[in-house]
C-alpha cells in the first residue's frame, strides 16, 4: 500500500523526502542522494509507455494512475511515493483511493515563498512566477524522446492546497515547511507517529536515528552534498543550458527582502485566507 509525500513544487517536499529515506532505508540515519531512489516520483517517467498508443493527449494518462497504483501494490509491501500532483477527480479518473493508499503526508509552505523559490528554480520573473500559480489550469508535462511520459495536474497553489488539506478520501495528515525547519525534530516525530499508525506499528520510532537522520539532512549538508555529486532533480536554466542548484535558497529564501513591497501586498490579499488557516500572518 502506498504513502504519499505530497506537495505543490517547491514546498520542501525533497527535504521530507530526504528525511524519511534517511530515516527508513539507512541502517544508521546517514543521508545519500541515492536513497530517494526509494521514494520515486509518481508517475514515473517509464509508466506511459506500454500506453503511449491509447492516448491523444498528455492529460488522457490519468485514466491509468490507479489501474498502475494497483499494479504497485500486487507485492503487499508498504512503499512511500512523491507527488505534486493535485488529489483530482477529473472526467470520472480520481487520483487515489483508499484501496491503494495507506494516506498522506501534504507539506504547505507560505505562498510568498513559494514564489520566490519557483522564480528561482525556473529562473523566471516574480511575475511570472505568481501567473504559474494562479493558473488554475497549470499542469506539468513530462516528455521522453518526444512522447508525453507523464502529466501532473496542479491547478492554482490555491485549488492544490485544498485538494489534499480537505481531502476525505485518504487520511492526509497536513504540516508546515515551517515548522520543518523551526521545529524539526517534533515535526518530524509527528510524522512518524503519523506513519506507525497508518501501518499498524510496522514502522517504529527510533529517536536516536530520527535525531541522526535530522543530523544527515541539514541543508548546508545537502547543498555540499549537491556540489560535490550534483543533484539530479536540479532544473536546466533555458538561456544558458547550464543546471541550477536546487539546494540554493535556503533561509535566504525570505520573500520580504526578495519581492517587491507591492507584489507582497498582492500576494497578501490574494492568499489571505490560506495566510489565516496556517498562521502566516
Amino acid at each position: 500500500m502506498i504513502i504519499w509525500i505530497a506537495s505543490y513544487p517547491k514546498s520542501g517536499n525533497t527535504w521530507l523526502r530526504s528525511l524519511i529515506s534517511s530515516y527508513l532505508y539507512s541502517k544508521n540515519g546517514e543521508f545519500d542522494f541515492s536513497l530517494l531512489k526509494n521514494i520515486r516520483q509518481f508517475p514515473f517517467d517509464d509508466t506511459y509507455e506500454k500506453y503511449k498508443n491509447n492516448y491523444s493527449s498528455p492529460s488522457d494518462t490519468i485514466k491509468f494512475w490507479v489501474d498502475e497504483q494497483k499494479k504497485l501494490n500486487s507485492d503487499r509491501t508498504i512503499k512511500f511515493l512523491k507527488t505534486h500532483s493535485a488529489f483530482f477527480n477529473i472526467d470520472k479518473s480520481l487520483f487515489t483511493n483508499s484501496q491503494n493508499s495507506l494516506g498522506a503526508i501534504y507539506i504547505v509552505r507560505d505562498p510568498r515563498n513559494i514564489l520566490t523559490s519557483l522564480s528561482n528554480h525556473y529562473q523566471i520573473e516574480p511575475n511570472k512566477a505568481l501567473e504559474f500559480m494562479n493558473d488554475t489550469n497549470r499542469c506539468l508535462v513530462k516528455k521522453k524522446d518526444n512522447e508525453h511520459s507523464g502529466y501532473i495536474p496542479l491547478f492554482s497553489w490555491a485549488l492544490h492546497e485544498k485538494s489534499w488539506s480537505e481531502c476525505s478520501k485518504i487520511p492526509v495528515l497536513t504540516i508546515r515547511y515551517e515548522d520543518l525547519i523551526d521545529q524539526t525534530f517534533a515535526t518530524f516525530q509527528k510524522v512518524i507517529l503519523f506513519v506507525k499508525g497508518l501501518t499498524n506499528n510496522k514502522i517504529t520510532f527510533n529517536r536516536e536515528k530520527l535525531k541522526k537522520s535530522i543530523a544527515s539532512c541539514q541543508f548546508s549538508k545537502l547543498q555540499k552534498l549537491e556540489e560535490k555529486k550534483g543533484f539530479s532533480e536540479s532544473s536546466i536554466n533555458l538561456e544558458t543550458n547550464e543546471k541550477v542548484k536546487f539546494f540554493s535558497l535556503g533561509e535566504k529564501n525570505n520573500y520580504q527582502k526578495l519581492l517587491s513591497t507591492d507584489l507582497v501586498d498582492q500576494l497578501t490579499d490574494l492568499y489571505k485566507e490560506q495566510l489565516k488557516k496556517y498562521k502566516y500572518e
